[in-house]
């Protein structure tokens, strides 16, 4: 069996206004729950321009963080906003982490995990890569309970006949899914915790900017003018404002942790 396309990722500065404010609120209560201590080594996988290493640096004191996303252009966006000396930049594949075994005390795919043609290889290729002890873990949007920001663009595409990419591995962001496949790299002392969060765009050319023509999918270039034209009336017919014009959207992730046994 064929696994599916990935989807690419190739423009930092779009994926910047696009979806790092979301990584930004969706990983610090990511790692507020880890709750990690001071000092550790972690793998950052799937890391694109460096939105959740940021957070990573600022929130976590990391000693090291090895950060690495199979786009070029991703990670030199991310080496231009990163100088921390503890922080090594590279360009791989999350099915096939070019590290050492044991190496970390914690490995994370923030925003990945359904990104991956064979969620099971990359979920493995973290615990390969973690110390026996140390922590895994992974959040991703709740795309199967439409949790995912761009829910209502999908939803306006699919009613224009127009669908949109999902990512391909969809399916292992549901809660029974993850705790399943963690369950069967032999990780201990699971858990799972739902984040909520929520993104306030100044008025609806904002949201318009950010979410759909910032939107990696490419999606204003499979349309006409026509067909723009009707996905932008849909959507601001679907998205209250604020008496200030103020537009707030929500979405949800589903998180997981567990220890590799010792």
């Amino acid at each position: 069996m064929s696994l599916p396309e990935p989807i690419k990722f190739t423009d930092g500065a779009a994926y910047e206004r696009f979806m790092s404010p979301w990584s930004r609120s969706a990983g610090t209560l990511f790692l507020d729950w880890l709750a990690p201590r001071s000092g550790l080594a972690w793998a950052d996988v799937g890391a694109g321009n460096g939105a959740f290493t940021e957070l990573l640096l600022a929130k976590s004191a990391p000693s090291s963080v090895c950060a690495i996303d199979p786009s070029d252009a991703q990670i030199a966006t991310a080496r231009q906003k990163i100088s921390a000396k503890q922080v090594e930049l590279s360009i791989g594949d999350a099915m096939a982490l070019p590290y050492d075994a044991d190496r970390f005390d914690v490995a994370v795919m923030a925003l990945v995990l359904f990104f991956v043609p064979d969620p099971r290889k990359g979920a493995s290729e973290m615990v390969r890569v973690t110390r026996p002890g140390g922590m895994v873990a992974s959040y991703t949007w709740d795309i199967m309970r439409g949790g995912t920001p761009t829910e209502p663009l999908w939803e306006e595409l699919d009613a224009m006949g127009k669908p949109a990419a999902r990512p391909p591995s969809a399916e292992i962001s549901r809660f029974e899914a993850l705790k399943a496949l963690w369950a069967e790299l032999g990780l201990r002392d699971i858990e799972t915790r739902e984040l909520v969060v929520e993104r306030t765009f100044a008025d609806f050319d904002d949201y318009w900017l950010s979410m759909v023509v910032s939107s990696p999918a490419g999606v204003l270039g499979k349309l006409s003018d026509t067909e723009s034209a009707e996905l932008k009336r849909r959507l601001q017919a679907r998205l209250p404002a604020s008496a200030t014009g103020e537009i707030t959207v929500h979405a949800s992730a589903t998180a997981i942790k567990g220890r590799k046994a010792a």
